[in-house]
């Protein structure tokens, strides 16, 4: 595509969405396959060429949000700073787009049938029948024209899988919107899969055909094709699949096994397919610039260290429940030219077992969030173990009122010390609620939930990690540290070196006489970015790579 400098031309056609272009994004034959990832990488392919972009993920279930859903069903709960609890693929929005979302970038069925129905019982229909065409399809595409604003181009990923009964209303809507929009305006890709047969050594593009066929019976022909595959697509397999699907031979990309999915940007763009989105939006752009993201690539790859960092959770079978934290982690690497392992522990497994087993020769010991009473003892005694042998900790919402606990059990002599949330009697409710949060009832949306402002206490852990006086970060839970507490665990040793601005909730604690052990109340994973990795990340792991070494000298 021809280089215009710094500026972006665009189609005089007119459309209900004003100047912006949407695309598109569902996908076939299997779940799991990456249209998140897709769609944030588009997104990022279309910064570099100096597009605005903006992102949106339309879900089939009925929840409302994912909030009160197991983490073993759905994975994590992506938190943005208005408080919304959102899929865990806004987080890959966000890690690899400028893009700041928030709650209108992430439509639940539930919340679309919600809507229209209030509007119902509100009389808003005038006595009319409602029904999902035409009703929920216009709530639907309602939402979709809502969150273009001043977007250049707006990417909206279809969940589920076509053929799926809950995603139907979705897809009747954005085929309504090509129509709406104009053929110009919007875009269809579709992802699918491009199985290898090994004992027939043969690639299979019938999945793939009969993903399309299904797609076309709904009423949308898809004008781009991601095809997931272990292997480069040769020539004559694209030339198949765009016969039979009826797509340009050159709109059928491979999407291949990366080592890092930081890689897919820089492959979607090997393989033309932000030059073919382009071309089909008739938009003009600058070249692509790329140099952040090889970059990125070239740290992963070509490390100077590594470290063995222990997570010690409970939901650790899958590993989705932690992936913002899993790719915190390796942003933190990338800081530090490091390779980052991950060894994931199940607390329960440390309750029963013991410790040793599971962390001796961890350079570093996490402890992240979650819910529940479930292997709580384990996290606990992670806690002791990295405390006692000097091994850089960082405990993160729940791992870090684990800390407080473990320190008040064993340091202030506190016996039986826990948090209310376990263990309602205890006599020293070291972790507890707020006198204003007794009479919570309902489960969702009822948390602290979203940014919250914090003040850091000079020349602490914290403040040389920020180099910042004040912060924001976003939370989700509902215990806080005990402040009858406070005094006495700061007579022992505890530093709360992170305070709310009026002093009355505790954000961020550390311990002074250790290499490094800081618990935050907030989740810093949630605001970590491969080219701006979370600074609390970066110190950590640069803690555990400095231990690591002195250990290393001791030892020669």
């Amino acid at each position: 595509m021809a280089e215009q400098g710094n500026t972006v031309r665009r189609s005089e056609q007119k459309n209900p969405a004003g100047r912006t272009k949407f695309i598109f994004i569902t996908g076939g034959v299997l779940s799991s396959l990456g249209k998140g990832l897709a769609a944030a990488s588009i997104g990022a392919l279309l910064e570099s060429r100096g597009l605005k972009v903006t992102l949106q993920k339309l879900d089939p279930y009925i929840n409302v949000d994912p909030g009160t859903m197991n983490p073993f069903q759905h994975g994590e709960v992506f938190v943005l700073d208005d408080g919304a609890e959102t899929d865990l693929d806004l987080g890959h929005y966000e890690r690899y787009t400028s893009a700041r979302l928030t709650q209108r970038n992430n439509f639940t069925t539930g919340r679309i049938y919600y809507s229209v129905i209030t509007k119902e019982r509100r009389g808003d229909y005038l006595g009319g029948t409602v029904q999902v065409i035409p009703h929920i399809t216009d709530e639907i595409k309602r939402n979709i024209l809502a969150i273009s604003d001043d977007a250049d181009v707006a990417i909206i990923e279809i969940g589920g899988t076509v053929g799926d009964i809950e995603g139907l209303p979705f897809l009747e809507a954005i085929r309504q919107l090509k129509t709406d929009l104009g053929r110009e305006n919007s875009l269809y890709i579709h992802l699918t899969l491009v199985p290898y047969i090994k004992t027939s050594e043969e690639l299979k593009t019938k999945p793939t055909q009969h993903s399309v066929m299904k797609l076309r019976e709904i009423g949308i022909q898809p004008d781009i094709l991601i095809c997931r595959t272990d292997q480069f697509l040769p020539p004559e397999i694209k030339a198949k699949i765009a016969l039979f699907c009826n797509v340009d031979q050159d709109a059928v990309i491979t999407a291949k096994d990366v080592e890092s999915i930081y890689e897919v940007p820089l492959f979607f763009h090997q393989e033309g397919l932000d030059d073919k989105i382009v071309q089909m939006l008739n938009i003009w752009t600058r070249s692509p610039h790329l140099e952040k993201w090889q970059e990125i690539v070239y740290a992963i790859k070509n490390p100077r260290g590594a470290v063995d960092i222990a997570i010690v959770g409970k939901y650790v079978n899958l590993k989705d429940s932690y992936k913002s934290l899993n790719e915190a982690l390796i942003h933190g690497g990338i800081a530090n030219r490091c390779k980052v392992n991950l060894h994931y522990v199940d607390s329960e497994a440390v309750q029963k077992d013991g410790v040793e087993p599971f962390l001796q020769g961890a350079d570093g010991v996490l402890i992240p969030g979650g819910f529940g009473e479930r292997g709580i003892e384990g996290k606990i005694m992670a806690v002791k173990f990295a405390r006692e042998m000097r091994v850089p900790f960082l405990g993160i919402c729940l791992g870090m009122q684990l800390a407080v606990v473990e320190f008040a059990r064993h340091v202030c002599g506190l016996e039986g010390a826990n948090s209310s949330e376990f263990n309602a009697g205890t006599a020293h409710p070291v972790i507890a609620l707020l006198p204003d949060q007794q009479t919570i009832v309902d489960k969702g949306g009822t948390m602290r939930l979203g940014a919250y402002p914090a003040v850091l206490q000079d020349e602490s852990l914290a403040n040389q990690a920020y180099q910042e006086k004040q912060i924001s970060e976003r939370h989700r839970h509902r215990y806080e540290v005990n402040n009858n507490y406070r005094e006495l665990l700061a007579e022992k040793g505890f530093i709360f070196s992170g305070l709310s601005p009026d002093g009355r909730l505790v954000e961020i604690l550390e311990l002074g006489d250790h290499p490094w052990f800081l618990g935050c109340q907030f989740h810093p994973e949630l605001k970590s970015r491969p080219h701006t990795p979370h600074p609390l990340f970066r110190e950590f792991i640069h803690a555990a790579l400095k231990e690591k070494r002195k250990k290393r000298r001791k030892n020669v």
